[in-house]
């Protein structure tokens, strides 16, 4: 299933995480106060400009040029409404930061110009690196001949998505190999710089539901091929993605057996020789 994002072009994606949807809520709070404010405002002065113009016989009145009652209410009010949106704001903020209890762990780290994807905890052992598809790298190379319209997803396309469960709590841990990155997907409401020498941390619950494709890319300046450093995140029910690391692993455990079987016999080779020379000796 595949899911787009979810922005309608005049406002910010609702989101499909628990985050994207608290931040989209705090959004249209502090919208539409400024709507408020802003009728209440141009209301009056359009309300002054007609109805205490020259014309209608209005003469202004020069007796009233300061009134500190005036001052304060103007004062006072401004204030108000600032902590009524700042008590929302700082409960948001700090939900954000809030990486506690996480269900799922993966280590990112930006590369350029690629993500490596480490899963820790129950997936431990599962690791690979996440590049632009093929058909798009072939598309941007100068002279190649390919339209990129008839790609899909041009240039949001990778090899290997990163995996994640819905319903569930997946942290993030944060880190660059060489420059800085930043890991952005907007229907996740969540970015966050990739540091060299530095770990920082993100989480999101995928809401129920919501389980498809999602897409991102790298949000900081990272060298040449900044725009050519896409991010995919293949959404799974709980129960696929546990089909999904059970599958990972048994093909991690058949490659292990497969490269012991190639090192076996030369193994053998260098005991046998060890054996002989002692038999010379």
């Amino acid at each position: 299933m595949m899911s787009p994002n979810t922005s309608n072009g005049f406002n910010l994606p609702k989101g499909v995480t628990d985050l994207s949807r608290d931040i989209y809520d705090l959004h249209m709070l502090v919208f539409w106060i400024c709507v408020g404010i802003a009728t209440l405002v141009f209301g009056a002065m359009i309300c002054a400009v007609l109805k205490f113009r020259r014309s209608q016989g209005a003469v202004a009145d020069t007796s009233m040029v300061h009134s500190t009652g005036v001052e304060i209410i103007w004062t006072i009010i401004p204030m108000v409404i600032l902590v009524f949106m700042a008590v929302p704001a700082a409960e948001t903020i700090l939900d954000i930061e809030d990486t506690r209890n996480s269900e799922l762990s993966i280590r990112v780290t930006g590369y350029q110009w690629k993500w490596q994807y480490h899963y820790m905890g129950d997936a431990d052992g599962i690791d690979y690196f996440s590049t632009l598809a093929q058909d798009s790298n072939f598309a941007r190379q100068l002279h190649s001949g390919i339209d990129p319209k008839s790609v899909p997803n041009y240039l949001l396309s990778v090899d290997k998505p990163l995996v994640v469960p819905s319903r569930t709590k997946v942290r993030l841990l944060l880190a660059s190999g060489d420059v800085i990155h930043a890991w952005w997907v907007p229907d996740f409401g969540v970015k966050r710089d990739a540091i060299p020498g530095f770990i920082n941390e993100l989480w999101f619950r995928v809401i129920p539901g919501k389980e498809g494709i999602y897409r991102g890319q790298c949000a900081a300046l990272c060298g040449r091929d900044h725009g050519f450093m896409p991010i995919v995140v293949d959404v799974r029910t709980p129960e696929d993605f546990k089909k999904w690391v059970d599958a990972q692993k048994a093909d991690l455990a058949k490659a292990a057996a497969a490269t012991a079987d190639a090192t076996a016999p030369a193994g053998g080779a260098a005991t046998a020789v060890v054996r002989t020379a002692q038999v010379v000796d």
